[in-house]
This record gives structure tokens, C-alpha cells and sequence, in this order.
């Protein structure tokens, strides 16, 4: 069942689907390195995708790969609403590095700037293939 979903989805969602399963996976993991080898990370690997809700330790990690792993499952599964919390969830994000790209602008931090720049464009890739008519309609059906 899942293979055959799979085949009919378009390869933008497929990837913002994996994308979203990365993220869910890699929250993950650092959760269960800090709950069960603690200061062995530390809480700062998740910063470029919390934004400073990492400071609530490994528990927030897990809940944002949980959300996370649901938005991809809910995409892969053709649900109207886990595409909005993508969008919205992707919206968010850009509004979030919007501060972290100006401070790098004005400190004149090439590394900061880029990866924020990326993180931005990714996002609003995101939002914007989400919101296209057809895939919108795709979700409908």
C-alpha cells in the first residue's frame, strides 16, 4: 500500500516528505544520544532547526521529531492538513533566519549568511511547491 502511494506522488513531495523524515530522524537521534549519554552532545546541534527551543533539552528534540516524522507521513499519505503544517511550518522557519541573515549581513559572516540564505531558500521552496495549484489538488482528491 505504501509502495503503490509512493508511486503516485510527484517527486517534490516525495523529497519534502524525506526532507521532513531526515529532520524527524536526526532530532531523534540526538535526543536518545542526550537522554542516555548526557553532555555528550550538546543541546547547540539542534539550534539550526529549533531556533532556540533546544534550551528545553532532549524531550523538545523529541517532540519536534515526532511532529516532524508526522508531517512526512501525513504527506506521503495525501493529508490536506499535514501539507498546510508544512507550509506553515516552512513560513515559519524563514521568518525565523530572517534575524540570524541580517546579523550576518551587517557582521559580514560568509558562513552564516550562506547557510541562512540556504536555509531560507529551502524553505521557501518548500512553502512555494506546497502551495501550487495542482499539488493542492492532488491533496484534495
Amino acid at each position: 500500500m505504501l509502495k503503490d502511494s509512493l508511486k503516485a506522488l510527484p517527486a517534490g513531495v516525495r523529497a519534502i516528505a524525506a526532507l521532513f523524515a531526515a529532520t524527524g530522524i536526526y532530532l531523534a537521534t540526538c535526543s536518545a544520544i542526550m537522554l542516555f549519554r548526557p553532555g555528550f552532545i550538546p543541546m547547540s546541534a539542534g539550534a539550526p532547526l529549533l531556533f532556540g527551543l533546544e534550551l528545553a533539552g532532549p524531550f523538545m528534540f523529541l517532540l519536534t521529531a515526532v511532529a516532524a516524522a508526522g508531517v512526512a507521513w501525513g504527506l506521503i499519505h495525501r493529508n490536506n492538513i499535514m501539507r498546510h503544517a508544512a507550509m506553515l511550518i516552512a513560513i515559519t522557519g524563514i521568518v525565523m533566519l530572517v534575524p540570524a541573515v541580517s546579523g550576518a549581513t551587517v557582521a559580514v559572516n560568509t558562513s552564516a549568511l550562506v547557510f541562512g540564505g540556504l536555509g531560507i531558500v529551502i524553505r521557501v521552496i518548500v512553502a512555494w511547491y506546497l502551495g501550487r495549484q495542482e499539488i493542492a489538488a492532488l491533496f484534495r482528491s
